[in-house]
């Protein structure tokens, strides 16, 4: 089974948290407003900002905000930012590390379609399309009631 880390999930519950902040949102306030630990959403956040999803700032009045608007954020990049890049197997393409039984294996680099395509399919979800879409019906983005 294909499974995203919970760090990914509290990533993408994070991210579209502070998109529904005005000016910035401490980690504190974001674990209570998602119902994760706060040292847990300081590690993602960390991870986050890394990538440039999130920005800082220090002090009294400091906290994070959204890098970038949701739409212009995938599901691809929050995926890669926690957990690394997206692969299926170890033998996709990029992978690092050998497999002992590449040289014996009848599909080997044959997985590499099958990642892009997932790859792909993550990319062309936006975190707007996953905000919009945990909203309810009538209070979703261009949707009339």
């Amino acid at each position: 089974m294909l499974k995203l880390s919970r760090l990914t999930d509290y990533a993408v519950a994070a991210l579209v948290r502070l998109s529904a902040a005005e000016g910035v949102e401490t980690s504190p306030g974001i674990a209570a407003a998602i119902g994760v630990p706060e040292p847990t959403v300081a590690k993602v956040l960390k991870l986050l900002a890394g990538q440039g999803l999130v920005s800082s700032t220090r002090g009294a009045r400091g906290g994070y905000r959204l890098g970038r608007p949701l739409a212009s954020i995938n599901v691809a990049e929050i995926i890669t930012a926690i957990d690394g890049p997206i692969a299926l197997t170890s033998c996709v393409e990029g992978a690092t590390g050998m497999c002992e039984s590449q040289t014996l294996c009848p599909v080997a680099g044959r997985w590499d379609p099958v990642n892009a395509a997932i790859r792909t399919a993550l990319e062309n979800i936006t975190l707007a399309d996953m905000a919009q879409s945990s909203m309810p019906r009538g209070l979703r983005l261009n949707e009339v009631a």
